[in-house]
């Protein structure tokens, strides 16, 4: 993919930039050699390959750092919920907006 000087000054609009005829030859530039790295990842035969979860669990296993599920405060719902203006079995209730 290859974008035009056309299509940079319409995206210019777009997002209401103001950019210079030079301003315009440098995003041009910048935006087709992006477009020129993509293409050149998505060229990689990638078919057989695992996905991974972790770029680094290719050389060690990794141990996510989790923090113990535990209660860290009391349960307030009664406070949080008397400025609601209704509530109903410890739910707020909201008015319907998508109509079935």
């Amino acid at each position: 993919m290859s974008l035009t000087l056309q299509e940079i000054s319409r995206i210019g609009e777009l997002a209401k930039l103001q950019m210079t005829a030079p301003e315009q030859h440098s995003m041009l530039a910048q935006l087709n050699s992006f477009f020129d790295l993509v293409e050149q990842i998505k060229s990689v035969d990638t078919h057989g390959v695992t996905p991974l979860s972790h770029p680094y669990a290719t050389v060690a296993e990794v141990a996510l750092r989790l923090r113990p599920d535990v209660v860290s405060e009391r349960n307030q719902r009664e406070a949080n919920q008397q400025s609601a203006p209704e509530v109903q079995k410890g739910l707020f209730l909201v008015p319907k907006v998508i109509e079935s």
